[in-house]
């Protein structure tokens, strides 16, 4: 059994003249590419190192692989995150994770708030600005403070201190860097304070498991989430951060229950995260999903696997298995339990 593998990691980002400094936050360090390779090798086959999804597109009619992991961003696309399924899909070779449609929706929070909403998983309200005239101060998605980002960006690009605004002007301003920096629209909702921010990993298909939930640090000044601020791009030195609210089993219970309710809504497979914020009442409101998230060692995964004590060369082997029975393909003689 072959897996190639297609990924991008920070040296391969193809920089543009006006990019952002975080331009290539998404992309992933050499190390996720050596655990992908381990995890691979755990379950008997033999990865195929491909590269990035342009690699894929000049080696697409000789590839010799009998199914395919893509973890490639891309670049300067709404639709980056399918180049590399799209191109296997044409060519017939099966893949893991979400298909093209998914992860172009789900890149775009706009649309992707839609869905989940009409799925009844709770979602702030917002609106999105082209341009910072377009703001309108007496439409506004709820009352200040309002929380500002790309519309179509993971990874927390372009987010920073000034995201969380408090008056109109501030807003505009906010609203003005995104277009500007970025080329797109800004998306604009409540933020949501008072019980802190979680993401919830999300595996397997039918049914899919929520695995356990993480609490993240949050910034002391803004409560932003300090992963937001803390990282390529952006860094704030010795930043002060909290650990706000209390997760006990009910609030995990209804984050997992919801995390797998926009993970089906949605049609993600195989893997996702999920984030959310809660309010100062302990309600859990879903804020984005990721079906590309990242498998870096230092990551959401790697630290579930540290929390159920297991390799993470074998967790992920089991998160792959997974996705291997759903299309199909061999599956190793001794299954890598998640449990």
């Amino acid at each position: 059994m072959r897996i190639g593998l297609i990924y991008d990691i920070f040296e391969a980002y193809p920089w543009a003249p006006g990019d952002p400094p975080d331009a290539d936050a998404e992309y992933e360090p050499a190390a996720t590419v050596l655990a992908l390779e381990g995890a691979i090798r755990a379950l008997g086959a033999e990865p195929v190192r491909i590269g990035t999804a342009r690699d894929l597109l000049a080696a697409i009619t000789r590839l010799d692989v009998d199914v395919a992991l893509s973890i490639a961003e891309g670049a300067h696309s709404r639709n980056r995150e399918a180049f590399a399924p799209i191109l296997l899909e044409m060519a017939g070779i099966p893949y893991l994770g979400s298909d093209a449609l998914t992860l172009s929706v789900c890149l775009d929070k706009a649309w992707t708030k839609d869905i989940v909403a009409a799925g009844g998983v709770p979602t702030p309200a917002y609106r999105v600005y082209a341009s910072a005239d377009a703001v309108d101060a007496g439409d506004l998605p709820g009352p200040f403070p309002l929380f500002v980002k790309p519309r179509y960006e993971g990874s927390s690009k372009g987010i920073t201190r000034r995201s969380k605004v408090a008056t109109v002007d501030a807003l505009r301003d906010a609203v003005e860097f995104i277009t500007r920096a970025y080329l797109q629209d800004a998306l604009v909702e409540p933020f949501i304070e008072g019980g802190g921010e979680f993401t919830v990993a999300v595996v397997g298909h039918a049914p899919a498991e929520a695995l356990p939930v993480l609490q993240r640090a949050v910034e002391r000044t803004t409560r932003i989430g300090l992963h937001a601020l803390d990282r390529r791009g952006y860094a704030h030195a010795d930043l002060a951060y909290d650990l706000e609210g209390t997760l006990d089993a009910g609030l995990e219970a209804r984050m997992q229950h919801l995390a797998v309710q926009a993970f089906h809504h949605l049609g993600c497979l195989d893997f996702a995260r999920v984030d959310f914020r809660v309010d100062h009442a302990g309600r859990p409101w879903f804020l984005e999903i990721n079906p590309l998230p990242t498998f870096d060692p230092e990551g959401t995964f790697a630290i579930l696997a540290e929390l159920m004590g297991k390799s993470y060369e074998n967790f992920l082997a089991g998160v792959l298995e997974m996705g291997m029975a759903r299309v199909g393909k061999a599956r190793a003689s001794e299954p890598h339990d998640l449990s």
